[in-house]
């Protein structure tokens, strides 16, 4: 499932980095930090490759 937004993308390469190790988990804040802990490395791998072309910057949710 592709990052719907721009902010999605970029909390889901945050969240990744964090889960690989290079960078501290404690430094996620916000969405980055709950993608952290509910989703997998391929989960999060799937959203931060999404391309940001197109995207907006930030979708509402309903």
């Amino acid at each position: 499932m592709p990052a719907r937004s721009k902010a999605q993308q970029r909390a889901a390469g945050a969240a990744l980095s964090a889960k690989r190790g290079d960078t501290k988990v404690g430094d996620l804040q916000g969405a980055s930090q709950q993608m952290y802990d509910s989703m997998s490395e391929d989960e999060l791998e799937d959203f931060a490759s999404t391309e940001l072309d197109g995207l907006p910057d930030k979708v509402d949710d309903d």
